[in-house]
């Protein structure tokens, strides 16, 4: 009888000591968010732009100062070829309602409205000055994340006005971008009105963030396939944006010193994600959530173990472009779902 009571007497203490354990692993999960998993696609109501006008009257010429130092005179925006990694530049001239001025564009811009308008770097990132030159441009829109630079300086040989853009990818730097752009194309009105709306947008999105007391760890992982597989850091862009969730850039905080680094078991155990976040495209390639046991180290992580994952249309998931206060919002609803409970 006395040994049934010690065993009960164990049995009770042992249930009463999970049980406070697992009250103990809510409570934190629900601080941080760790407590849904799974994979889950943030979309938008519509990936093009909003156009602040349709088809205005631009006031040129303009000289304005490129990126790269030049002093650039434009005196017709009839016919744009906007080209970058991002699609950045051709999103922000179709929003400053110069969508139907717009003759080229990267493969990147890849939302709807810009379908049918041909693609100048067919190949990824790669530009052809005599596809570009054959489309008959009167101003070349681009940064240094796509190239070789040797084209561009073909095109200014050939009588082609190129303007440069500043690459980094920031919250800081979305307005200003939309102003430089729309300077240049001589619609500094509608510049100022997309301006104000996005960064309104971006304000209202950021605003709408849960506040939890103990933040999420998020990792970009950029995704091409097994072979191509890497790890965001700082000035990749992803760490302003996940920062503006709420949350901590892991592979920043992890000790990355490089934008991109390809992804080990030992970078992914360090950063210790609670989520990893990726374009769509990008998951597709490698077989969906399940192919991310592939990738070295991720089934390590929180966000392995979970299969949280949280993925996003590639034309605007680090565009940084017109669309970015829908594109926080999104995210910040896929990221926190309790919000919209």
């Amino acid at each position: 009888m006395r040994r049934r009571l010690r065993l009960l007497g164990v049995l009770t203490a042992t249930v009463t000591a999970v049980a406070l354990l697992a009250g103990c692993g809510s409570d934190e999960s629900a601080a941080t968010g760790s407590a849904h998993s799974g994979h889950t696609t943030a979309t938008l109501d519509s990936l093009d732009p909003v156009p602040v006008a349709q088809n205005p009257a631009t006031t040129l010429p303009v000289t304005v100062r490129s990126l790269d130092g030049a002093d650039v005179t434009i005196t017709d925006a009839s016919r744009i070829v906007a080209a970058d990694r991002y699609g950045t530049l051709a999103q922000t001239v179709y929003a400053l309602g110069l969508g139907d001025n717009l003759v080229g564009r990267s493969t990147a811009a890849a939302f709807p409205a810009v379908e049918d308008v041909p693609n100048v770097t067919p190949g990824g990132n790669s530009l052809n000055a005599e596809a570009i030159l054959a489309l008959q441009p009167t101003v070349f829109l681009t940064d240094t994340t796509i190239g070789p630079k040797a084209v561009q300086d073909q095109l200014r040989a050939a009588g082609v006005p190129v303007v440069y853009f500043d690459p980094n990818r920031t919250m800081a730097g979305v307005t200003p971008q939309i102003t430089a752009v729309a300077n240049a194309l001589g619609v500094p009105e509608q510049g100022a009105a997309l301006a104000q709306r996005t960064q309104s947008e971006i304000d209202a999105a950021t605003a709408g963030v849960p506040q939890a007391s103990e933040k999420l760890r998020i990792a970009f992982v950029y995704l091409r396939g097994t072979a191509i597989t890497m790890l965001a850091g700082p000035g990749s862009g992803a760490d302003s944006l996940i920062e503006a969730l709420g949350a901590i850039d892991a592979g920043t905080a992890s000790g990355l010193t490089q934008p991109f680094v390809p992804i080990t078991s030992e970078a992914m155990i360090a950063a210790a994600p609670d989520l990893l976040l990726t374009m769509t495209d990008g998951l597709e390639s490698i077989g969906g959530v399940a192919g991310l046991e592939k990738i070295p180290g991720i089934a390590q992580t929180p966000a392995g173990r979970n299969q949280r994952v949280v993925d996003m249309d590639d034309s605007v998931l680090l565009s940084f472009g017109p669309n970015t206060g829908h594109v926080l919002a999104a995210l910040s609803e896929a990221i926190y779902p309790q919000q919209a409970q």
